[in-house]
């Protein structure tokens, strides 16, 4: 037996999660100096946390550590069961290099136990969808190795485009230099981004005006789009 894992910036509802019966990472960020963990909107203060936004707080995330790992995957292992890890896109933080760490330890301390991750190269409700579908398979009892092949193939068919209105926040993660951020949002250029082969974020356009980027975004959509075959 193997328990399904995934962390909390796939983004899915609380309600959804357990009903899919998944195990939650929470990743930790911070907003004036104080840590939370997303607890996929089961008590989040959403209205709190953009409020403080828009007076100026500044929102980052965080990193999780080796100990963070082996206190969420040690107990199950020490149960007898094994552990199987949907992530979110590894080119986005250095949490992964934490987590490959305590694997080694575990693998260590309970070598008869396996331990898999997946990366779903994307993030936010990209990663969700990974998610969800993989759940669902889970539900139905697929093996670890059935799992590993139904989730190669989902996520060659996700992908995540988006749009932001505002070039603040992309500066402040170094996407944008300051003279592009304010030039940017005087003339209402709208970088549109998405998410390469290898999980990385990058710029695949640039449109003036956010309902001429969500008219480039619902042509993608239509383009691209298709239904899940299942």
């Amino acid at each position: 037996m193997y328990r399904l894992f995934c962390d909390s910036n796939c983004e899915l509802w609380h309600e959804t999660v357990k009903e899919l019966g998944l195990k939650v990472i929470r990743m930790p960020y911070t907003i004036d100096g104080e840590m939370y963990y997303y607890d996929m909107g089961e008590n989040t203060d959403f209205k709190g946390f953009f409020d403080k936004m828009k007076k100026g707080a500044e929102a980052k995330t965080q990193a999780l550590n080796e100990y963070d790992y082996l206190e969420y995957f040690e107990p199950f292992l020490a149960a007898g069961e094994d552990i199987y890890y949907i992530t979110f896109s590894h080119k986005m933080s250095g949490t992964f290099e934490a987590m490959k760490s305590a694997i080694v330890k575990l693998k260590a301390k309970y070598p008869e136990r396996e331990i898999r991750y997946k990366d779903s190269k994307t993030i936010s409700l990209g990663a969700g969808m990974v998610v969800y579908y993989g759940a669902l398979e889970y539900q139905k009892g697929a093996t670890m190795d059935e799992l590993d092949a139904y989730l190669d193939e989902l996520i060659e068919h996700v992908a995540t485009y988006f749009v932001v209105e505002d070039l603040t926040y992309l500066h402040r993660g170094g996407r944008v230099s300051g003279v592009s951020k304010v030039v940017g949002n005087l003339l209402g250029i709208k970088p549109m981004l998405c998410f390469d082969e290898e999980g990385k974020i990058i710029n695949f356009a640039k449109v003036k005006g956010f309902k001429n980027a969500l008219s480039k975004l619902r042509a993608i959509m239509a383009e691209k789009g298709s239904e899940l075959n299942k």
